[in-house]
C-alpha cells in the first residue's frame, strides 16, 4: 500500500495555551498566601492592640459612671444590689407565667361578661365539639 502524503496536513496545535494557565495559577496562589499573611498581620495588631499593652489610654473619652453594672430606671428585673427579698426574678415571672397558662386551660371563667365569652377548660371544650358534630350529623 503506497503512503498518502498530503503536504496541507500537519500536526494539530494544541488549544490550550499551557503558559498562560500555569502563570495563572501561580498569581493565584502568590495572592492567596499575600492576603492570608495580610490578615495575619492585621489580626495580630489588633490583638496587640486591644490587649493594653501597647495602648494604655481609654478606648472612649466617655467616663464610666461608678453603679454602669445597674441600668437607669425603669429596670425589668431587680438586681442583686436591689431590695431584698427578690419576689420577682425571671424565674419565678416565668413560672408564675406559666401556672397562670395552665389554670387558663383548665379552669373555666368569663373572658367578656357583658358579651357572654366564657373560657372552657379544653378537654370540655372538645366534648362540646364532638357533641356538636355528632348532633348536626346523625
Amino acid at each position: 500500500m503506497p503512503e498518502i502524503v498530503n503536504p496541507e496536513t500537519h500536526h494539530e496545535k494544541s488549544d490550550v495555551n499551557v503558559s498562560a494557565l500555569l502563570w495563572s495559577v501561580v498569581i493565584f496562589i502568590a495572592f492567596g498566601a499575600l492576603t492570608h499573611g495580610l490578615l495575619y498581620w492585621q489580626f495580630q495588631f489588633y490583638r496587640r492592640h486591644f490587649s493594653g499593652k501597647t495602648n494604655p489610654l481609654p478606648l472612649t473619652a466617655v467616663t464610666r459612671p461608678p453603679d454602669a453594672a445597674v441600668p437607669p430606671e425603669p429596670r425589668l428585673q431587680p438586681f442583686v444590689t436591689n431590695r431584698p427579698p427578690f419576689t420577682s426574678t425571671p424565674v419565678t415571672d416565668m413560672e408564675q407565667m406559666r401556672a397562670a397558662e395552665e389554670k387558663a386551660l383548665h379552669t373555666p371563667g368569663w373572658v367578656d361578661k357583658q358579651k357572654g365569652i366564657v373560657r372552657l377548660p379544653i378537654e370540655v371544650a372538645k366534648q362540646l365539639a364532638v357533641q356538636r358534630l355528632r348532633g348536626a350529623h346523625p
